[in-house]
């Protein structure tokens, strides 16, 4: 755990700018009560409490207890801690009693679950009040490796690559039809937008940090699904010392998309 929480701190420098604007297209009120639904380390969680100002307050939940402390720590760093909460919880047995929140946010997280989203959808629902929202944001697309179009389309149909979409699941469970199970489950006012995050050089030891780690995110080590030489070159064009490092180019530009879905629990007052 402890390299992965490395690699989130580390990549989070990359999706920063991203995340920022899409947290500011959600127009949430001053003073309003939400939910980080899968919170990990707390870096959304900050910015959702940042956006609601000091009178808000944001709940983050998550499963991973070493993850939760870190996001507390963060939490009393950024003096934000008194504006957030951080919770273990089960995100398909919320911990909360019905219309607690003003809307519920979940990234890299609910609109990936496994197993009956409509279920999840259905929990989310019941902690918002009647004409609350509900976001739902995840990584979609990416172009990373400039010049190398084939080895990313390889690594894009391995297991890692298509994460968090499982082989055998239905279509309609893939992220991207996920307007379709909001809808199905009595969500109203369903909108998608996708945001491009842009990654180009000259890249800055950190920048250059952040992105190995985001690629080990993306891809992890798929050295049994790909051939030999497809390895070898994922291997070498990723390995810092190797004067073929992707983060040595000179002209290296790259970008990822995240989309986001908005949508707003049925208004009880309203036929």
């Amino acid at each position: 755990m402890n390299d992965y929480l490395k690699k989130l701190q580390l990549s989070d420098r990359l999706r920063d700018t991203v995340v920022r604007s899409i947290i500011q297209s959600l127009n949430l009120p001053l003073s309003s009560r939400g939910i980080d639904i899968g919170c990990g380390i707390g870096s959304n969680t900050i910015l959702l409490a940042t956006a609601i100002g000091q009178t808000g307050h944001v709940m983050g939940v998550d499963l991973r207890e070493e993850l939760l402390r870190h996001a507390r720590q963060s939490a009393m760093d950024k003096h934000v801690s008194r504006q957030l909460a951080f919770q273990k919880a089960d995100m398909y047995r919320l911990p909360f009693a019905d219309n607690t929140f003003d809307w519920a946010w979940s990234m890299d997280c609910a609109g990936y679950a496994q197993g009956d989203k409509r279920s999840l959808f259905r929990e989310m629902a019941r902690v918002v009040r009647p004409g609350g929202a509900v976001f739902i944001a995840g990584w979609s697309s990416q172009q990373l490796l400039p010049g190398h179009p084939a080895l990313e389309a390889k690594l894009n149909t391995t297991t890692g690559g298509i994460a968090p979409f499982v082989r055998n699941d239905p279509p309609n469970s893939h992220f991207l039809r996920t307007l379709g199970l909001l809808e199905s489950v009595g969500f109203t006012g369903c909108k998608a937008q996708t945001f491009t995050g842009d990654i180009q050089a000259p890249l800055s030891r950190d920048s250059r940090e952040a992105l190995l780690s985001l690629l080990a995110m993306r891809w992890g080590t798929p050295k049994a699904e790909l051939a030999a030489d497809a390895w070898a070159e994922f291997r070498r064009i990723c390995d810092p010392d190797s004067p073929s490092c992707i983060i040595h180019l000179p002209d290296y530009y790259g970008f990822f998309t995240y989309t986001l879905f908005r949508a707003k629990t049925k208004d009880a007052s309203r036929p």
